[in-house]
């Protein structure tokens, strides 16, 4: 159990407070991981709003939380820690002045999470320190996008470092808190059968995919001006291309996991004007079906022409030993066929075939980590059928679902997550050189991106993408590797 903190959500009625942190605080209170003492502040811009903010948020745990965990004996304990708080980021007032009366009769171990746009980050810190909140142990968890570009990035990283040091910012990203994410490092490092065969010598490619069914849903505003490399390249993807091909740390701690990520984005082969266009694929999902249903296309419910992309493919390289010639396939798009987020360790063929031609196809050994909708690994090994006495080759599936071996695992990123801030371990975090190290790959991405030629492809909703993105795995021999290919199939 941790020590008491106090836990200050800025944009306590946003919908990552509700969806999300609010959720997560109540399954460690369930869980009881929470200290005694541990007080959730979550701040608002209106008194009313502060007035109705219990049963608003009871509302909203109800709607977002697992079917069955919501238990009312046990919400109205967890209610008893949340303190809403009157408060407007933009202006200091006596408002602020409450705020640090309220947390200075708490305990010392603040952590003040911005769940904000990054327009108000610097802002709020200044406020923060004006009022003597910002103690030796105080931390403050930052959202992405974290800046459009490196220049913006650093600016807000700037502003923040005035009120706070690098060890005091913990930079989130979600999907380093999940369960199988982590588990990479321990399936790579703990494991011969796995860590002997993870380099140039026994892997043909990577492919590494998260794609959306959601088109925009009241994120106009936003993806508009960011889309879909800012939104998802620059910080998912990336973070797990470094966790895949990172070099064992010394030790798992913050610095020597940082420092092994970080040499990962610099030898990053870099991707300027027409290597852009050899390696990458933009595209925007137009009218489509989705489950049967027609759907909109993106300019439809943007209601203007853009040339935003809702989709990206690139075809990245690592020039270092272990991963010379190796390419790294990199796919995300919003209105996708299905919902998924998966890495593929994509294995060479074997060196010589002993069968006939006709005992069947040679498929690849793959290694399959599944990140969402459900979290497992597969391993796609070629066996004979052994219904047949004839000599039949086929793909068979040895499938680990986590959910079947670990009967009580509850997933929860952002639980994770904020239980490791208060704790004061930023391992699964993102560090300011990462930052920096990412948007120096992306910038000229987005850079040759803004010739009038490279305007994005067309794609039909409910479909794996524009087809200029299985063309450019094709002119490699290779092919994309979709979820439907191997949708839950049974253990073999």
């Amino acid at each position: 159990m941790l020590e008491a903190f106090d836990f200050v959500i800025f944009g306590g009625a946003g919908d990552l407070a509700q969806r999300k942190l609010i959720p997560a605080m109540y399954r460690a209170h369930v869980n009881n991981e929470l200290g005694k003492g541990t007080r959730i502040v979550p701040t608002l811009r209106k008194a009313k709003a502060v007035e109705e903010y219990q049963d608003f948020i009871r509302e909203a745990a109800e709607k977002y939380l697992r079917e069955g965990e919501f238990n009312r004996k046990q919400w109205d304990s967890f209610a008893k820690m949340i303190h809403p708080k009157l408060v407007d980021i933009a202006s200091k007032d006596e408002k602020w002045d409450d705020l640090a009366q309220f947390l200075k009769k708490g305990s010392k171990e603040r952590v003040f999470y911005l769940a904000t746009p990054p327009g108000v980050f610097g802002t709020c810190c200044k406020n923060l320190s004006q009022c003597g909140l910002i103690t030796d142990t105080a931390r403050v968890v930052v959202e992405k996008p974290l800046g459009y570009d490196l220049e913006s990035a650093e600016a807000i990283n700037s502003e923040i470092g005035l009120y706070f040091n690098e060890r005091q910012i913990f930079r989130i990203d979600h999907y380093l808190g999940k369960e199988t994410v982590q588990n990479l490092l321990a399936l790579r490092f703990t494991n011969g059968i796995f860590e002997h065969l993870w380099d140039a010598k026994t892997i043909d490619n990577v492919q590494i995919s998260i794609s959306e069914t959601v088109g925009l849903e009241g994120r106009a505003g936003f993806y508009d001006g960011a889309g879909a490399l800012r939104d998802m390249v620059q910080n998912h993807l990336l973070q797990l291309l470094c966790l895949v091909a990172m070099e064992s740390p010394n030790k798992l701690d913050a610095d020597d996991i940082r420092a092994e990520k970080i040499k990962v984005l610099k030898a990053l082969r870099p991707l300027k004007w027409d290597a852009v266009k050899e390696h990458t694929v933009r595209g925007q999902y137009v009218t489509g079906k989705m489950n049967g249903k027609d759907v909109p296309g993106y300019l439809d419910e943007l209601g203007e022409d853009s040339t935003t992309e809702t989709f990206v493919a690139i075809r990245a390289h690592i020039d270092n030993w272990r991963w010379a010639k190796v390419p790294f396939y990199l796919r995300t798009g919003k209105r996708m066929k299905k919902r998924c987020a998966e890495i593929i360790i994509q294995y060479k063929d074997v060196s010589h075939r002993v069968y006939p031609e006709e005992a069947g196809q040679l498929h690849p050994n793959r290694l399959v980590i599944r990140l969402q909708p459900e979290e497992l690994m597969q391993v796609i090994i070629t066996s004979k059928d052994l219904e047949s006495t004839d000599i039949r080759l086929e793909p068979v599936v040895l499938n680990l679902n986590f959910a079947d071996t670990y009967k009580k695992i509850v997933s929860d990123a952002y639980k994770r997550l904020i239980m490791d801030a208060a704790a004061n371990d930023p391992s699964l975090f993102i560090h300011r050189a990462e930052v920096n190290a990412a948007w120096r790959w992306i910038d000229p991405i987005i850079e040759a991106w803004q010739r009038p030629e490279n305007k994005p492809h067309a794609y039909e909703a409910g479909s794996w993408g524009p087809e200029a993105a299985e063309e450019m795995l094709e002119q490699d021999g290779r092919s994309w590797f979709n979820v439907e290919e191997f949708t839950s199939p049974e253990a073999n």
